[in-house]
């Protein structure tokens, strides 16, 4: 539901709202949040709520440490695990310096750009997420373990599946969000499992990835459980992807889905510091079923890009690289930057790549480009693309870099 800002301070009076969430993210997507009183929202609007930056690695420094948050309306949402008397909202919140210049760390900001310039271009872009998670024990002290919840696999079910009733709690949580999953399952590694959503414009579908691993780690929780999203929390089983399903339209011919991921494979090896931004990252690329190399083949799932089977009405592509660790506003935007690149220089797409990675020889696999091996590569490859230093403000892409 979309609320004005006289409706969200309506809302608050009827519905006993105490508390209202301002909610952001650092550069790195992780999420943060100030929480006001509802007596304050008004001023929230009008002049916008004041934080110290200085403590929130890249904002700023002791210098320069005032940053404001103004509340959008029209991402309201309850949290439902809140009290019923007294209850708790939650809004996303843009970013500016104290005289209203966009803060340019805002990287929700940087995907709304994006959008915008996609808009200009005559196109509009929708993105579907797939996160995967593990759900470990934790200790007599409730500090969390790397010991799995079960040790069911791919698509089990109960009892050898015990996160079931977890995943449903989830799915419930979500759903009182205004936010609808589209399936959720156990996947192949011991306590993995995943949950998908419907396809979304690109700020709706970021907003929803951060909401979701907040609302699975929450009722993990409660559950007595950890949520771990890290990209690989076991070294000997499957790894954490965020694979991400994107489509375009209009998309009346061929040729402009084509050059849609011809665009993202061309910049892929450059975006990949912001698609997989830790150490750990690197050590689930090229293992149990995550890529490698820069391809692209039909429904093949060891390719970096695959088109799954599905009526024309829902046809997309899937990029398989991206892990749970990545700051989704910024995912996004790249993503689109790069597929309006394939558009606007028609960049043709290779032939299909119909062989499977984990079964090739040494001397195939050299034929093929390869995603960088390490945060260091990865970083190198985003430093020195002008396609990167254009989409990506300097001060990000130096956050990212001097690591």
């Amino acid at each position: 539901m979309q609320f004005s800002k006289e409706e969200v301070l309506q809302f608050t009076l009827e519905e006993d709202v105490k508390f209202i969430r301002l909610a952001f993210c650092d550069v790195f997507g992780k999420q943060k949040n100030i929480s006001i009183l509802a007596d304050e929202l008004e001023r929230a609007f009008r002049y916008g709520i004041a934080f110290d930056a200085s403590a929130i690695a890249g904002f700023g420094d002791e210098a320069h440490s005032d940053l404001l948050l103004w509340p959008e309306p029209e991402t309201l949402t309850l949290l439902p695990w809140r009290p019923e008397q007294g209850r708790v909202v939650r809004m996303f919140a843009r970013i500016t310096y104290p005289d209203g210049t966009p803060f340019e760390c805002d990287t929700r900001g940087l995907l709304k750009q994006a959008m915008a310039d996609a808009a200009q271009a005559g196109y509009a872009f929708y993105f579907g997420a797939e996160q995967e998670f593990y759900l470990f024990r934790l200790d007599e002290d409730g500090q969390p373990t790397k010991e799995p919840y079960d040790s069911a696999g791919y698509m089990d079910i109960a009892p050898d599946d015990r996160g079931e009733n977890v995943r449903r709690e989830i799915c419930l949580t979500l759903e009182q969000m205004g936010i609808r999953p589209e399936s959720s399952h156990h996947e192949e590694g011991p306590g993995q499992n995943e949950i998908d959503f419907r396809y979304a414009d690109a700020l709706t579908a970021a907003d929803q990835a951060m909401t979701f691993q907040t609302v699975v780690k929450t009722v993990a929780h409660r559950n007595g459980l950890c949520a771990d999203f890290s990209p690989k929390p076991l070294p000997d089983a499957p790894g954490n992807g965020f694979h991400i399903n994107l489509s375009v339209r209009p998309c009346k011919q061929e040729a402009v889905f084509e050059a849609m991921i011809a665009g993202i494979l061309t910049h892929t090896q450059e975006m990949t510091a912001f698609l997989n931004p830790t150490g750990n990252s690197y050590q689930r690329l090229g293992k149990n079923k995550a890529p490698a190399y820069v391809s692209w083949s039909a429904e093949n799932r060891s390719q970096l890009i695959r088109i799954p089977a599905a009526a024309d009405a829902y046809r997309r592509m899937e990029l398989r690289s991206a892990d749970p660790a990545a700051n989704p506003y910024l995912a996004f935007a790249l993503m689109i930057y790069a597929a309006l690149d394939g558009l606007a220089n028609n960049t043709p797409l290779p032939a299909p790549s119909d062989v499977n990675f984990f079964k090739l020889s040494a001397e195939t696999l050299a034929q093929y480009q390869k995603l960088p091996a390490s945060l260091h590569d990865a970083c190198k490859a985003a430093a020195e693309s002008a396609f990167v230093r254009a989409h990506i403000p300097s001060r990000v892409l130096d956050i990212y870099c001097s690591r």
